[in-house]
């Protein structure tokens, strides 16, 4: 059993929670996941079973997209609503304020990490710190915001929902956190839900429920998404059997028998045998007039 099963993973629920029951609804010990979750988070989580655990940390780097909800007024230790009350203040804003201060986290930012992140500080965990009631200092890093729009406000609550996508590395918690101090009232994040990851979007995931009720019956295994979707932005190229052979070993093509002669240097291809199995991820090098298995996904896929 080889792919992805995409969860839609419920409130309450660490990451490793999920891959705990799902190793025990698969009957396989070798499954992991892409992008951890805070508990308290929904949304898109892609469980990696079998041959696709060794994309795990590449799949980490993937966009993702979140609907974040947030208070206003209120700022906490942890940035979200599960800590401790650290300021409340009286809240002035109007929707045109927080679209206006919207504009200066698009693009490149620097966040500094919360407390409570799986962050190291001389190799210990911030959260572990965080819990003895230490805070130390953080270096702010810098992560893209690709998308950020504000889908509602409740002027009377104080309570905003926005739309992010961002790069790997995005603390969505101080993001509201930072939006809160640029209006001088401070915010907290109050609820958020992962809407897509590693090209999944909730469409393709299926409820905790769901999967337990396919394992029951025999039906999970039509929920796996074979590990090619991954890479679906890339054009596909056919070759002959020996020619699958020769690459699944490792060895590189005349670039001039294959059909991707003609494609621009570094052109990557989803590649594919004659029968249709999927052989992996193919470069093209056309000074050496090569057609290359990408090292890097050799293990993946190989018997």
């Amino acid at each position: 059993m080889d792919g992805i099963i995409v969860i839609n993973k419920p409130k309450g629920f660490t990451s490793f929670d999920i891959v705990a029951i799902m190793r025990k609804l698969c009957n396989i010990k070798k499954i992991g996941h892409s992008g951890t979750l805070d508990p308290m988070a929904t949304g898109v989580l892609p469980i990696l079973i079998g041959k696709a655990t060794k994309l795990q940390t590449m799949l980490q780097n993937s966009q993702k997209e979140y609907i974040a909800e947030f208070k206003l007024g209120i700022t906490t230790d942890s940035e979200d609503i599960t800590g401790k009350v650290l300021t409340k203040k009286s809240v002035e804003a109007k929707k045109e304020n927080i679209q206006a201060v919207l504009s200066d986290f698009r693009g490149k930012i620097k966040q500094i990490p919360p407390m409570y992140s799986a962050v190291q500080k001389d190799g210990v965990r911030l959260y572990n710190l965080a819990r003895q009631g230490i805070e130390v200092e953080r270096e702010p890093r810098e992560v893209t915001i690709y998308k950020l729009e504000l889908l509602s406000y409740d002027e009377v609550g104080h309570i905003g929902k926005i739309l992010v996508k961002c790069s790997k590395g995005t603390y969505i918690r101080t993001l509201c956190a930072d939006i809160g101090e640029k209006l001088a009232c401070g915010a907290t994040l109050t609820s958020l839900e992962r809407t897509f990851a590693a090209s999944f979007a909730i469409s393709d995931s299926i409820t905790l429920d769901e999967a337990k009720i396919r394992s029951q019956n025999g039906t999970l295994v039509d929920k796996l998404i074979p590990i090619d979707r991954l890479f679906k932005d890339y054009s596909s190229l056919t070759v002959t059997a020996a020619q699958g052979v020769r690459l699944k070993n490792g060895g590189a093509l005349f670039l001039d028998r294959t059909d991707a002669k003609n494609a621009p240097d570094s052109t990557i291809f989803r590649t594919y045998d004659d029968e249709g199995t999927f052989l992996g991820l193919s470069i093209v090098k056309q000074k050496s007039g090569e057609l290359s298995r990408l090292t890097k996904w050799t293990e993946v896929y190989e018997k």
